[in-house]
């Protein structure tokens, strides 16, 4: 079906370009290798497949850390004249792509029917971060909520019932009481690699949003977001159900199956490594509520740069159109826990079957319902670079958490000064 669409969008195109009008059409991808699982592997089988039944097309994958080092490589290569055609990069990155007019509208690509369709059948929750203008700039694919991740062995030894989690924080913070011991922490939230991103959950469920939609303001201070913050340092300093200080958020999965903490809140992107980790049961549930349960969105959408020709254009959108297809999908979620994209995705056989045995499996899509888009605003990494740095200055006591917010809202205001 894709051959069929890539030979009919870019047929013309083709049929004018002389003796090489046949030779492959070659793509590059940067591509984020920095998250849960070996996903390295199924990328390049995903790709394996692609080629196969596209000859026509060649895609090599750069793969190239974090999403941060990522975006940092791709854009690198692009100013220094390198061919990049796409990238996954974070969701939160679109403004700032935007605004820097290096990527592609899928909008302005995806033009006929199947491909406004197409553009419609994602999760709306998932579409926020890559939607601006009225426009849609980023595809999603590897993306997530996040969740908690807990020992039901430990539930069981402590008198709890292991189906029954912590549904608010007055919950959460009495069961990590009663799972703590002198040998295991109650409770581990990350604090490095991506401190904001578990900040804004909290904040979330305390009713704050922390930027408005369109990105120009933040709102890091609010008595709410202070509360947030408040309530984070609290788990280690007040409840003692936490480690003081940081907790390093590429070491935690394995704290969690190694039984240091009887419970986490982390990406279910991390999802089929516990699975296959963990030698004891485990459930997932949403995150407990405050006001209301929320979690962010996370992770990365797919994004055409500017630069290509028009050939390398319609060969990226089907490749996009192809790495989203509800089978690819499921596959993708069963494969590293992330969340099946699109209704369709939950609707294949495989990822029924699947998620039959492994019910853990549908607690992410089931958290899309009341999940909102990631924190994202201009000069998104700086910006996003303060808010991680307070909450880190709050953990460790270096600030109190209403002094480091106050901090990191003065100093946002300021990136953000141009864009008002």
């Amino acid at each position: 079906m894709l051959k069929k669409y890539l030979l009919a969008t870019s047929s013309a195109v083709l049929m004018g370009l002389g003796t090489n009008a046949y030779s492959a059409v070659e793509l590059t991808m940067y591509y984020p290798i920095s998250v849960g699982g070996p996903l390295t592997e199924v990328v390049d089988g995903l790709i394996k497949d692609f080629q196969a039944e596209n000859p026509e097309v060649k895609v090599k994958a750069v793969y190239s850390g974090n999403y941060d080092e990522t975006r940092i490589r791709a854009l690198s290569a692009l100013r220094a004249g390198e061919p990049v055609q796409l990238s996954v990069l974070g969701a939160l990155d679109t403004h700032d792509l935007v605004e820097q007019g290096l990527v592609e509208s899928f909008s302005d690509l995806a033009t006929d029917k199947a491909s406004q369709d197409w553009l419609k059948s994602f999760y709306p929750a998932l579409m926020a971060n890559g939607t601006l203008e009225g426009k849609v700039w980023g595809i999603p694919f590897q993306r997530s909520t996040i969740v908690m991740f807990y020992n039901k062995d430990m539930f069981r030894e402590a008198g709890l019932n292991p189906d029954q989690p912590p549904k608010n924080w007055d919950e959460l913070v009495q069961t990590a009481q009663k799972l703590t011991t002198d040998k295991r922490h109650g409770l581990m939230i990350p604090s490095t690699g991506y401190p904001y991103w578990m900040f804004q959950a909290m904040a979330l469920q305390n009713g704050r949003q922390l930027m408005n939609e369109n990105g120009n303001q933040v709102y890091l201070n609010d008595p709410k977001s202070v509360e947030a913050l408040q309530f984070f340092h609290d788990l280690a300093y007040k409840h003692k159900v936490s480690p003081a200080g940081t907790i390093e958020w590429g070491t935690l999965r394995q704290s969690f199956v190694q039984g240091q903490t009887a419970m986490m809140w982390h990406t279910t992107g991390n999802l089929t490594a516990v699975k296959n980790e963990a030698k004891f049961d485990f459930g997932v549930a949403m995150l407990p509520a405050k006001e209301k349960a929320a979690s962010p969105t996370g992770g990365g959408n797919f994004y055409l740069f500017k630069g290509a020709s028009d050939e390398q254009k319609q060969a990226a959108l089907g490749f996009v159109r192809w790495m989203t297809a509800p089978e690819r999908a499921a596959k993708w979620s069963m494969a590293t826990g992330y969340v099946g994209i699109s209704p369709a995705a939950y609707e294949t056989q495989a990822l029924t079957e699947y998620a039959k045995t492994f019910p853990q499996a549908l607690v992410a899509r089931d958290q899309l319902a009341v999940a909102s888009p990631e924190f994202a605003t201009y000069e998104t990494a700086r910006v996003r670079e303060l808010l991680s740095n307070a909450v880190q200055a709050a953990l460790t006591q270096a600030k109190t958490p209403k002094a480091a917010l106050d901090d990191a809202q003065t100093a946002a205001e300021r990136l953000l000064r141009p864009f008002n």
